[in-house]
């Protein structure tokens, strides 16, 4: 089909089903009718109310906007937006979050959201959140970033919308390349897929995952903190070196999935940026919407809930708790624990919940190169063992990595790979999904990877030396036997979801060429 002469723009025409395109080209037609006949109508007006001479003067088109000086204001019609991002609001159902960039400051931003990419009808104003970076180091500039928000509420469950961003100047009803899509979560738990990894930043590598995770067709993705490495040193100090121009690269970056997937993260000792009031996480709170249903009713910087089909998310922020890496700890004096206490309680109580998934940064279990937190284990374990959180991911670790089922701290049973777990009698899986794009770790000496297809090296294996951290900030070595499946390349977790009478979570991991690594099944009551 030559999309050109039909007058669809080809971007869009990939997307539009044969019937999309003919209504899309019957409503244009019409509407050019439309305003052919008003033309008409307008010039008899304005013919019939001159005086008929010939020498009346012609009334000039606008000139383009002129080229911004130094001083000057960029005109908003060259200002394009970039990083778009989606995230859910607390209810996935009726409520989106959608985020974006703009290089320049612009005026009256928005959101366009309708049924189809020529009707949006609905136009939702958008919040700009001016974050300015001093001058660091004599090799970097001072920066200021834009980031515009816009929070969509009353949604109807299981749709999927066309949205675009604009502003004054730059329309995106007139720029239909320009579009994104999103799509509820549905009213009724059924069959879904979600995503997951950590330690991600800007690489080729990195940008080779999201792909692969395109492919999958999420409904949301978790990410498990250290997003970008803005700040390259992660101990969330005012000494780490840091470039904020980073972030514009990872979110241009991450625009191709997360324009249309929600983008769920928590934050990592690396987004910890100490410039940055309170508590180094004002950045975070510039870049990000998130669900504000956290501890903090003023929104907790990535410490929120939520419920997708019969699964109910939880995300943590593991900086509060290190023992590894304090500059954050205690910061919440202990309403974060007290309300994830809460919390899990409501989720394992609630009828519509069949399984919950924690996520955070700093590892429970790992034998890599930060090994295991003892302060997430002196705070969190316990719970996770009375509420049977179902599944834990974490990224720190640049590796992956997979416990078998852990209860009250110890092997509830030896989960191979390919085998079935039950959380209600076995216990919790700890995953470390931390291959996500940033330069790889390895695992203790003499302790070889084991995944799926290349088990022969490790079989006789039965436990590893490590350590974890302690309240002291010292490394107090364990022999550890519940080190099950390792791999040290770029990965991520894929989890398939059913609901019904017999309810499981399939959970696979896949390498960045999309080969299966790891896969076991988590089934309640089995």
């Amino acid at each position: 089909m030559d999309t050109p002469n039909l007058g669809i723009p080809e971007p869009l025409a990939r997307r539009l089903s044969m019937p999309e395109q003919y209504e899309y080209l019957r409503a244009k037609l019409s509407r050019r009718r439309t305003l052919t006949a008003a033309g008409a109508v307008a010039s008899g007006l304005l013919a019939g109310g001159c005086s008929g001479s010939q020498d009346e003067p012609v009334r000039k088109r606008p000139s383009p906007p002129a080229p911004a000086t130094a001083t000057g204001r960029v005109h908003g019609s060259v200002v394009v937006p970039f990083g778009r991002r989606l995230a859910f609001g607390a209810d996935p159902k009726t409520q989106m979050r959608i985020s974006w960039q703009v290089p320049f400051a612009v005026r009256r931003p928005y959101v366009r959201v309708g049924p189809k990419p020529w009707e949006l009808s609905r136009k939702i104003e958008a919040e700009v959140r001016d974050l300015r970076t001093p001058s660091l180091s004599k090799k970097l500039p001072a920066v200021e970033q834009y980031y515009v928000h816009a929070a969509l509420d009353g949604l109807r469950p299981g749709t999927t919308y066309y949205y675009g961003v604009g502003h004054e100047g730059f329309d995106p009803a007139e720029r239909l390349e320009t579009l994104g899509t999103f799509t509820t979560a549905p009213a009724k738990a059924g069959s879904f897929v979600f995503t997951a990894f950590g330690d991600q930043g800007v690489s080729y590598d990195a940008l080779a995952n999201d792909q692969v995770i395109l492919g999958r067709n999420p409904a949301f993705h978790l990410h498990a903190g250290d997003i970008c490495y803005a700040d390259t040193t992660g101990h969330g100090e005012e000494d780490d070196v840091y470039d904020a121009r980073v972030w514009d690269q990872f979110l241009a970056q991450t625009e191709s999935v997360a324009k249309s997937v929600p983008w769920m993260v928590s934050y990592g000792n690396h987004d910890m940026e100490a410039w940055y009031s309170p508590d180094g996480y004002g950045g975070q709170l510039a870049r990000w919407s998130l669900p504000e249903n956290g501890f903090d009713p003023r929104g907790a910087p990535g410490v929120y809930s939520f419920v997708y089909g019969n699964v109910g998310v939880v995300s943590l922020d593991a900086n509060d708790v290190s023992y590894e890496i304090p500059a954050n700890r205690g910061y919440t004096d202990g309403r974060q624990t007290k309300w994830l206490d809460r919390r899990l309680g409501e989720l394992r109580a609630s009828e519509a919940v069949d399984f919950i998934v924690v996520f955070f940064h700093h590892c429970v279990y790992s034998t890599s190169t930060h090994a295991s937190d003892g302060g997430l284990r002196d705070a969190w374990l316990p719970l996770f063992t009375e509420h049977q959180v179902d599944l834990v991911i974490n990224g720190h670790n640049h590796v992956y990595e997979r416990t078998d089922a852990i209860k009250g701290g110890k092997v509830g049973r030896r989960v191979p790979v390919g085998a079935s777990t039950d959380p209600t009698r076995d216990g919790t899986v700890y995953v470390t999904a931390g291959g996500a794009g940033k330069d790889l770790y390895g695992f203790p000496d003499g302790v070889a990877d084991s995944y799926e297809g290349h088990l022969e090296d490790a079989d006789d294996l039965e436990s590893v030396e490590s350590y974890h951290w302690t309240e002291e900030r010292e490394k107090k070595s364990e022999t550890v036997e519940w080190s099950r499946v390792r791999y040290t390349g770029f990965s991520f977790l894929s989890v398939e979801v059913e609901a019904g009478a017999t309810p499981r979570m399939t959970v696979s991991a896949l390498a960045q060429t999309g080969a299966r690594i790891d896969h076991f099944e988590v089934r309640r009551g089995a």
